[in-house]
C-alpha cells in the first residue's frame, strides 16, 4: 500500500470495488454517498481528488469507476480485509458476524509484514469466512460464475459461494438455519413475495428476500 494512502481513500477504493464484484453496473456518486454514509458533497471533492490520482474515472453526474491503478490498489484494501475477518475467526475466536467492523479498523493498521505474517499462518487461505474471494498478493481475484439467492429460479440447485457480511442479524440467523458458504441447497419457491422457499439437508427453509439478496450460490 503507498505511503500516500489514506484511510478515507481506502474505504472509497474498496466501495466502489465492492459495488461491482458480483454485479456490472457501476457504481453513481448518490450511490456511492449512501454506500458511505457521507454527503454528495463530500464525494464529489474525493472523486475528484481520486480522479487527479489517477484511481478512477468520472465525468459529472457519470458512474464512477476504476482506473487500472485504482483497482490494484482496491483489492490490496479488500485483501487485508478479508484477511483480517479470516484471522479472527480463525485464531481470535471471533465468529463470522463479528468481525466485519473489527476489520473495518484494523485494514488500515497492519503493516504489510504482520499481514504477510497472518497469511502465512493460514496457511494462504483463499476465501474469508463469508466465502469471499481473498485477492493474492499479487492482485489476482478468482471469481465464481453465480446468481443471487433471490433471483434463481423454481429448482434450481447451487452451492453458497458468499453470504454479504453486511448484517449481523442476518447472519445469524442464517447461521441458525445452517445456511453457510459451501453448502448446498435447491431452490423450492422462488415465487412468494416475502421470502425464498429453499431446501437444506432435507428440511425446508423460508429465507427473508432481504437475506437472500445477500447471498450467491453457483450459476
Amino acid at each position: 500500500m503507498p505511503a500516500t494512502s489514506s484511510p478515507a481513500v481506502e474505504d472509497y477504493l474498496k466501495t466502489i470495488h465492492g459495488h461491482t464484484e458480483w454485479q456490472p453496473e457501476a457504481i453513481t456518486p448518490s450511490g456511492l454517498a449512501a454506500a458511505l454514509g457521507v454527503a454528495p458533497s463530500s464525494v464529489t471533492e474525493m472523486v475528484k481528488k481520486m480522479a487527479a490520482q489517477g484511481l478512477v474515472q468520472h465525468v459529472p453526474y457519470g458512474a464512477i469507476r476504476l482506473t487500472d491503478a485504482g483497482r490494484a490498489r482496491a483489492l490490496a484494501v479488500v485483501r487485508r480485509h478479508r484477511l483480517i475477518e479470516t484471522w479472527l475467526v480463525r485464531e481470535m475466536g471471533y465468529t463470522w458476524d463479528e468481525v466485519h467492523d473489527e476489520a473495518e479498523v484494523l485494514e488500515h493498521a497492519l503493516s504489510d509484514r504482520l499481514l504477510e505474517a497472518i497469511d502465512e499462518r493460514l496457511g494462504r487461505p483463499e476465501r474469508d469466512p463469508h466465502g469471499d474471494a481473498i485477492p493474492r498478493a499479487d492482485g489476482t481475484l478468482v471469481s465464481e460464475p453465480a446468481v443471487r439467492l433471490d433471483e434463481a429460479p423454481t429448482g434450481h440447485v447451487g452451492r453458497v459461494i458468499r453470504i454479504s457480511d453486511r448484517d449481523p442479524a442476518v447472519l445469524r440467523e442464517l447461521e441458525t438455519a445452517g445456511v453457510g458458504p459451501g453448502r448446498e441447497l435447491r431452490v423450492t419457491d422462488a415465487s412468494a413475495t416475502a421470502s425464498v422457499g429453499v431446501e437444506l439437508d432435507g428440511a425446508d427453509h423460508a429465507i427473508p428476500r432481504p437475506a437472500a439478496a445477500g447471498i450467491w450460490i453457483t450459476a
